[in-house]
């Protein structure tokens, strides 16, 4: 018998719903920004006395275990990071691919910086570790390497945050022309953006400048939304459907 045709079956591929991506980006944007606060605010205002090395010094080695606790949330941080982006890139891609891989950039980026930046916290307990190989050095030039360290630190997560405020600008846009989700979100998104950007570029340049807080109100409204509200799933299957036309 001569097999003329060949049918071939073909298992559906079962697509997780807009629903379950929102969802699931709302809720790593709640996991990754969770140590946040308690790494970069209460830590440095637990341990750092601007200015005095030793009593510094003295605030670390009495509270340790909270300090490489510190190291390791900002670590997990930096890994949440890279999931919550992939999650974003998987909502968002409909919109704009381009834009949704930008997006993932600027994080790639960003993340390597800012979890290498941690070297400069483990080479503080280091050198306050009491090693025999350090005994060249007084107590007070230790301690004095140390905070220069913990500046370093500081400099470092300047540098990390103009990628925390880049990444914001394609998803701000994505948001704003997604119909999807609401346009005021992308439009706060966009405005953190600068606002981390300007910031750290301040720092660099010797100014003090305080705007964070005021500009990235848009994050948190985000997170909110995707967890309470979710998509609109019509209009998402929409750019969906327009997206898959195009390929």
């Amino acid at each position: 018998m001569i097999v003329q045709g060949i049918t071939q079956m073909v298992t559906p591929t079962i697509e997780p719903s807009p629903l379950f991506r929102a969802r699931l980006a709302g809720i790593l944007y709640l996991i990754a920004n969770l140590p946040a606060p308690f790494a970069l605010v209460y830590l440095p205002a637990r341990f750092i006395v601007h200015g005095d090395a030793t009593a510094t010094a003295s605030n670390i080695l009495a509270s340790e275990s909270l300090f490489r606790l510190g190291i390791v949330s900002l670590l997990f941080n930096s890994i949440a990071n890279l999931l919550l982006v992939l999650a974003l890139y998987q909502l968002l891609k409909v919109v704009n691919k381009s834009m949704a891989s930008l997006m993932v950039m600027f994080v790639l980026t960003g993340v390597p910086i800012a979890m290498v930046n941690e070297l400069n916290q483990i080479v503080v307990l280091q050198l306050l570790s009491g090693a025999d190989y350090l005994q060249v050095f007084t107590r007070e030039q230790l301690q004095s390497l140390a905070y220069m360290f913990l500046r370093m630190h500081s400099q470092g997560l300047s540098i990390a945050m103009i990628f925390w405020g880049l990444w914001l600008f394609p998803m701000g846009y994505l948001i704003f022309k997604s119909d999807f989700l609401p346009r005021i979100l992308g439009i706060l998104l966009m405005i953190g953006c600068f606002g981390y950007v300007i910031e750290s570029f301040a720092s660099f340049l010797g100014f003090n400048v305080s705007i964070i807080f005021f500009t990235s109100w848009g994050e948190l409204l985000l997170l909110l939304w995707l967890l309470i509200k979710g998509v609109n799933v019509e209009q998402w299957q929409k750019h969906a459907a327009t997206s898959a036309h195009a390929i």
